[in-house]
C-alpha cells in the first residue's frame, strides 16, 4: 500500500469519515467499495466530488475512506468535509477557494432529543377537550 499524502477527518450528524488522499487517478475506495456502489444516489456522489471540482483537481488523487455511523446523507457530507480538509493539507493555497464555497465549515446540526411528556422532541400529544 502506498503512503497517503494527506489524512483528515470529517463529521456530520452522527457520521465520521476518516479520509486518506493518495496520488492516483481519481478512484474512490469507501469501506472497501467503489463510490458508485457505496452511494447509489447521484446527489450524494455529486456532493462527495464537489471539493475536487471547485479546486479543479478531478482525477489527480485517489480517495480511501472509512465511514461509520449515521445514514447516507450524513456519511456523504462527512466525506465531503474530510476530502476538503485533506486537500487543504496537501496545498494550503487552495484554502480560500474551499472556504468561499463553504466546504470547510462543519455542519453541526444534530437530531434533537425526545423530551418526556411529548411525542417527539417538540410535538405535544393531541389535546382533547372532552
Amino acid at each position: 500500500m502506498t503512503k497517503p499524502i494527506a489524512q483528515a477527518t470529517g463529521r456530520r450528524k452522527t457520521s465520521v469519515a476518516r479520509v486518506r488522499l493518495l496520488d492516483g487517478t481519481g478512484q474512490y475506495t469507501l469501506n472497501g467499495r467503489s463510490l458508485d456502489d457505496f452511494f447509489p444516489e447521484p446527489s450524494h456522489r455529486i456532493r462527495v466530488m464537489e471539493p475536487f471540482k471547485i479546486v479543479e483537481l478531478e482525477g489527480r488523487y485517489d480517495v480511501q475512506a472509512t465511514l461509520e455511523g449515521g445514514g447516507t446523507t450524513g456519511q456523504s457530507d462527512a466525506l465531503r468535509l474530510g476530502i476538503a480538509r485533506a486537500i487543504v493539507e496537501v496545498d494550503p493555497g487552495l484554502r480560500p477557494a474551499l472556504k468561499k464555497a463553504g466546504l470547510l465549515r462543519r455542519d453541526d446540526r444534530k437530531v434533537e432529543r425526545k423530551k418526556y411528556g411529548l411525542r417527539k422532541a417538540r410535538r405535544a400529544p393531541q389535546f382533547t377537550k372532552r
